[in-house]
């Protein structure tokens, strides 16, 4: 009974801290001062539950959480909220909460693309879809169009609504960025864009400051191609001549076309009709 009595006083604050069906792991609960006798008793008797070798959910109640139980939207928001990982839900996952993304679903098992750095047991988890690692090096380390999303993939409700805790994820200008990243190797020119077809209502100001600390020349230069192809309301507000484009071509597509204005092998028919220097012309 001593000790259960030495347990007890931090059995509240990990039960007040932990919502039923999220998720922390050894280190979290070792910074917390529990050693491994003490995880064994919280598992034993049913106030945690052992997912993968070191890491544990408060127990939920059958059917409480439906599809959320099994899928990458609970260890996500226990990474960010709970363990305070610096990763985010972002690329064609984010584009594709927001609506925008349903083109590039090109069939076989779903996955979900978290950017940061992560865990090595998050692999490990048995979750229904694939969930792909990113590293933040697009634009460095920092938040710059990381947003607190409250809507699920529909757009209907709140992501987690029992809980009111906010999915981060790229906003759709960071996202289209980090999808274009993924080309050609992990994306096709076509499917992106058709989803640039529908990115009717991006910010100008925050692409400006986004292709500003964009890394990645491939990038900058496949952007505007995209958009200079479309010419969306937002086109005109975004002056190109503030951005580095790099020096000479870029070999992007084996058998393309180089691109007139931005100097990158396209496509044949993402080639502009009628060949004109852009402004910012690389």
């Amino acid at each position: 009974m001593v000790m259960n009595h030495q347990k007890t006083p931090r059995l509240k604050p990990l039960l007040d801290t932990v919502p039923p069906g999220f998720m922390v792991d050894t280190p979290w609960l070792r910074a917390r001062g529990l050693d491994s006798k003490s995880i064994h008793d919280y598992v034993a008797r049913g106030w945690l539950e052992r997912v993968v070798r070191g890491v544990y959910r408060r127990p939920l109640p059958a059917g409480a959480l439906g599809d959320y139980e099994e899928s990458w939207a609970i260890p996500l928001l226990s990474l960010q909220w709970l363990m305070k990982y610096a990763v985010h839900l972002g690329g064609e996952s984010a584009l594709d909460m927001a609506g925008y993304a349903h083109y590039l679903k090109l069939g076989g098992r779903s996955h979900v693309q978290f950017y940061g750095e992560v865990p090595s047991w998050l692999k490990r988890l048995p979750i229904q879809t694939e969930i792909v690692v990113r590293r933040r090096t697009l634009f460095g380390d920092g938040p710059l169009g990381i947003d607190d999303a409250n809507l699920d993939a529909s757009g209907n409700r709140p992501m987690v609504d029992v809980w009111r805790w906010p999915l981060r994820a790229s906003s759709p200008e960071r996202a289209i960025l980090e999808a274009l990243d993924e080309l050609p190797r992990n994306a096709t020119f076509e499917n992106l864009d058709k989803v640039f077809e529908g990115l009717v209502s991006l910010r100008p100001r925050r692409l400006t400051a986004l292709l500003t600390a964009c890394r990645s020349v491939k990038v900058r230069r496949l952007f505007f191609v995209f958009a200079d192809r479309h010419r969306h309301a937002w086109r005109k507000h975004l002056d190109a001549s503030g951005i580095d484009f790099g020096s000479g071509p870029r070999a992007l597509v084996e058998g393309g076309r180089i691109h007139p204005a931005y100097r990158i092998y396209v496509p044949e028919a993402f080639l502009p009709k009628t060949p004109q220097p852009a402004d910012g012309d690389a």
